[in-house]
């Protein structure tokens, strides 16, 4: 595993933390528009993800990549995660992530 360059886990309140380093976050798309992609984070606020998704997405999509400001992402690597994901549990541990348990975290 590299550990040289790790991405945060993020929701759309922690990615102002970020900005300009590396992320990971879990996106419900709302809409595709041409290069960008509009999605719900798993703290219910819209971020803007941009960059060249696989074709189909699924209605998870889970991004890495450069956050480059507080409500946007140049993802590098895009993951379907299908069309049920618990958002509960992801925001849940980008909290952990980013709190008490960050030692944890790579």
């Amino acid at each position: 595993m590299d550990t040289s360059n790790p991405a945060a886990f993020v929701n759309a309140e922690l990615l102002r933390m970020y900005v300009g380093r590396r992320v990971r976050a879990v996106i419900q798309v709302l809409r595709n528009d041409g290069g960008s992609i509009f999605g719900k984070s798993t703290d219910e606020q819209e971020l803007v993800i941009k960059g060249q998704p696989p074709n189909p997405l699924t209605t998870f999509v889970e991004v890495i990549g450069i956050a480059d400001s507080n409500r946007s992402i140049q993802a590098e690597i895009w993951t379907n995660f299908g069309d049920n994901f618990d958002v509960s549990s992801y925001n849940t541990v980008c909290q952990l992530a980013n709190g008490d348990f960050k030692h944890l975290f790579i």
